[in-house]
């Protein structure tokens, strides 16, 4: 199934996409739910990020190519740090450039949904907690992260966390082609199989850590090809079987004097 969250009137609602229309569900997909029989056709709707996640769990250096470009060495076990909830933004929506930051990078990246408190999961056992999977965007304020110890301000700031454009259950995360394209133009594309860690090891390996609640996300890393982008562009990131995420890009008000 296809999940979507998404504006109707009379406020927000989840819905299951069927071809070219939405059918509403009475509760959240995290819960147990009835189809209600409300469909409303998929192009009038103003999608919004699938889930709404109380954290984002995400991964760094996980494709040997961009271990490569970064100039550095593969990590021996999964690297992760955390995105906020505020992060967040949905299809159509736009990446600001946070203040101070003038290298404003695009990382496409598959997202893997959970639908159920997770803790301690063996790594056999991970579709058991995975609702599933959608397309992620860690934008990244490249020149920030260089200059700080801690990637909170660089990765962790409003808006880089674009997610959508729904929550696909039924599609095997194991091998699809993941495409990024800048302005229409290819800058990534690979294959989920390139993973150093598959998404049984990352679930593994965070929830040994982290107790993951359902609407929670984890971003499984970049291939090769990250690039910057500017006010204006528009950047999406294609994966197979699941669809095509597309956000813009816009320059923020600076919050402190010039110079600082």
């Amino acid at each position: 199934m296809r999940f979507a969250r998404f504006v109707r009137p009379g406020g927000i609602a989840y819905g299951i996409v069927e071809g070219s229309d939405v059918e509403e569900i009475s509760s959240t997909p995290f819960l147990p739910f009835e189809r209600t029989g409300v469909v409303h056709p998929l192009a009038s709707l103003r999608l919004l990020a699938p889930c709404l996640p109380s954290k984002i769990v995400a991964v760094g250096l996980n494709y040997l190519d961009h271990v490569a470009e970064r100039r550095t060495e593969p990590p021996e076990v999964p690297m992760f740090f955390f995105k906020p909830s505020t992060a967040v933004i949905g299809p159509g929506d736009a990446v600001i450039r946070p203040p101070a930051c003038r290298q404003l990078d695009y990382e496409g990246e598959l997202a893997v949904v959970i639908g159920a408190v997770a803790h301690g999961v063996r790594e056999d056992r991970w579709r058991e907690v995975v609702l599933g999977c959608t397309c992620g965007i860690d934008a990244t304020a490249r020149d920030l992260q260089a200059l700080d110890s801690q990637w909170g301000r660089a990765k962790g700031f409003d808006t880089s966390a674009p997610l959508g454009p729904w929550i696909e259950s039924a599609v095997d995360p194991g091998d699809l082609r993941l495409v990024t394209r800048l302005n229409g133009e290819v800058r990534q594309d690979a294959r989920t199989s390139a993973m150093i860690f598959d998404v049984g090891a990352l679930v593994a390996f965070v929830t040994s850590y982290v107790t993951m609640l359902p609407g929670d996300v984890i971003l499984t890393g970049t291939p090769a090809g990250i690039g910057s982008m500017r006010a204006g562009d528009r950047v999406e990131v294609e994966i197979e079987g699941i669809g095509v995420l597309a956000v813009g890009v816009r320059d923020g008000v600076a919050a402190f004097p010039a110079g600082a």
